[in-house]
């Protein structure tokens, strides 16, 4: 391998924002390939390993397990995901999972939101808008 073409730890850490403690581990449990190493057994980054890095970091965002990505980490880059109907539907599941965490966000921003201007309005607030809890058993 051409060192040229090649990042330490520090530089792989700092150029996708992951720490290096972070990267060991991803490499321990099989999410980043075993990166090469030099005589001093420094390890080397390839660019296709901070692709890699950086995809995981998008996966992360969107709250996918570790697990749960590696299979879309196996996939080349220029391989199209239709052509693996399996991971199709983990990502739209995965997406419907994330609107109904936006439309669920959305609601409480509109509480939010109507009690702040509740605040605005009315000098001195009453109690909370929420409907009381019924008398009685709690619900099941």
């Amino acid at each position: 391998m051409n060192e040229a073409e090649t990042y330490t730890i520090k530089e792989a850490a700092e150029l996708t924002g992951l720490p290096a403690d972070t990267l060991r581990y991803y490499e321990k449990i099989g999410l980043l390939p075993h990166a090469e190493r030099r005589p001093n057994s420094h390890r080397l980054y390839r660019a296709e390993d901070l692709e890699t890095m950086r995809m995981i970091a998008c996966y992360k965002k969107t709250g996918l397990s570790l697990e749960s990505m590696k299979p879309f980490l196996t996939l080349r880059r220029d391989d199209p995901i239709t052509d693996y109907p399996e991971l199709v539907a983990l990502a739209e599941e995965h997406k419907r999972h994330i609107e109904q965490q936006i439309a669920s966000l959305q609601q409480i921003v509109v509480f939010l939101d109507m009690r702040l201007l509740q605040v605005r309005t009315d000098p001195e607030p009453g109690s909370c808008t929420l409907p009381e809890p019924p008398k009685g058993r709690p619900p099941v």
